[in-house]
């Protein structure tokens, strides 16, 4: 004989198919990059919606803008390097923070955020529901976005 509680009990997992995503915009400018992408890297995994699933993409998209205007704490602008290696012999490459915010702001949030994200095809795909821009500009209008309060 079932019971009404026992219904009750089961734990709800979500499906791809039943995963609503939306589009969040996030303004970089005057941010901290840790503070920034962890709470990106939690969008895009799902995690601030009562279904997350660790197994499912349950995270919605999002647009960084701003990029260029980022900023470290304390003495970090002048000790932070971004390390990257061409696989020849000797290929190590090392670029100081201020470089890349001035060629390539886009890869520092990418970075961030890239290394808060599980190490899977799960991580790859939800990697790729991340777009960055060094400026206030980006072409999603169309999936109308919101836009997202940081902490």
């Amino acid at each position: 004989m079932a019971k009404d509680s026992d219904n009750f009990l089961k734990t709800k997992y979500a499906k791809n198919g039943e995963v609503v995503k939306k589009w969040h915009i996030v303004d970089a400018e005057g941010q901290t990059v840790g503070r920034l992408a962890t709470q990106v890297a939690r969008l895009l995994r799902g995690k601030h919606k009562p279904f997350f699933t660790s197994h499912v993409d349950t995270g919605d998209f999002v647009i960084v803008i701003n990029a260029g205007k980022v900023k470290l704490t304390g003495n970090r602008e002048n000790q932070k390097e971004y390390y990257h290696n061409t696989l020849y012999p000797g290929g190590a490459r090392f670029e100081k923070f201020k470089d890349v915010q001035a060629e390539k702001p886009e890869m520092i949030i990418e970075s961030a955020v890239r290394g808060m994200l599980p190490k899977n095809s799960l991580g790859k795909e939800t990697f790729m529901k991340l777009k960055v821009y060094a400026g206030s500009e980006h072409p999603h209008a169309a999936q109308m976005p919101s836009v997202y309060n940081l902490q």
